[in-house]
């Protein structure tokens, strides 16, 4: 499905119900908006994850950031976080909800950050997995790649950096490579068959690492974001370091944080099970 808004199309798909039966009553489950990583990404990903797990306590709405993915092409410049929040807001108005619930992975966290500042009273609760509430987690990352990478994963987060991708192909060989970083359980069958069902832009990546990420910065921001906010990390993360996640949880008022001790960025990979179990819990306690 499409939602026409803000001068784009964006792409979005829905999964269980919103109204359930319960005995002699009917109970509404929470909304809850999923954003890819990226920038970039899609969110195809979600699916093989998320489906199983969520359905049955939330509505899950599936959405890909202006551009990405199934969204129509747009103008470049508006390839921004800010268009990315905004855009979000507009979609939620489109589909007539006064609140949602948000799990944002990654870049998609940083999109929620922003969206839970700028619209506090539009969330009902908030997930924050694998994610970092400013520009400084790139200088963290390069210093844990040099500990921790091999000299070809070195080489190819360069591109990364400078935000030089110049094809599919690129970036496909950059994720090949840095799989076994992202993902401690990496799988290259698994991450090949993951790649076919997904759409990567490598420009908005580009975009993304060349411009936007050097220089946002939530941190002294973070405590007017007013709901029940659950932050995820992963011990092992080397994109978004967990010391991230601790500095995003000590900021957000009503925050909890859970660090997944046999994970990297890919939690969910990594520790499927204490990944969903961890949301599950949280939405079925913010929502009572």
């Amino acid at each position: 499905m499409h939602a026409k808004i803000r001068g784009t199309q964006i792409y979005f798909d829905m999964d269980g119900i919103g109204l359930a039966p319960d005995g002699n009553r009917m109970v509404e489950r929470p909304v809850l908006f999923l954003l890819h990583g990226g920038p970039g990404g899609d969110h195809s990903s979600f699916k093989t994850q998320v489906t199983a797990h969520l359905h049955h306590v939330a509505q899950i709405v599936y959405v890909d950031h202006r551009g990405s993915g199934r969204s129509a092409a747009a103008d470049p410049s508006t390839y921004t976080l800010e268009d990315n929040i905004d855009d979000l807001d507009a979609l939620r108005d489109y589909l007539g909800l006064e609140r949602i619930s948000i799990l944002g992975s990654s870049y998609g966290g940083m999109v929620a950050q922003g969206y839970a500042i700028k619209y506090a009273d539009r969330v009902a609760n908030l997930v924050l997995s694998a994610t970092s509430p400013s520009f400084r987690f790139m200088d963290e990352s390069k210093q844990i790649l040099q500990e921790r990478g091999t000299p070809e994963q070195i080489q190819v987060c360069e591109r990364l950096w400078a935000g030089t991708f110049e094809s599919e192909e690129q970036l496909r060989e950059y994720y090949s490579v840095m799989g076994p970083m992202y993902s401690l359980k990496f799988d290259a069958e698994t991450a090949a068959e993951g790649w076919s069902r997904g759409i990567r832009s490598f420009e908005q990546l580009n975009i993304g690492f060349g411009s936007f990420l050097r220089e946002f910065d939530y941190t002294d921001d973070l405590h007017k974001i007013t709901c029940p906010t659950l932050v995820l990390a992963g011990e092992h993360d080397w994109i978004c370091p967990p010391s991230q996640s601790k500095l995003i949880a000590e900021r957000i008022p009503r925050s909890h944080l859970k660090v997944f001790a046999n994970s990297s960025h890919s939690i969910a990979v990594d520790e499927p099970e204490e990944f969903f179990d961890a949301v599950k819990g949280f939405l079925t306690y913010a929502n009572k």
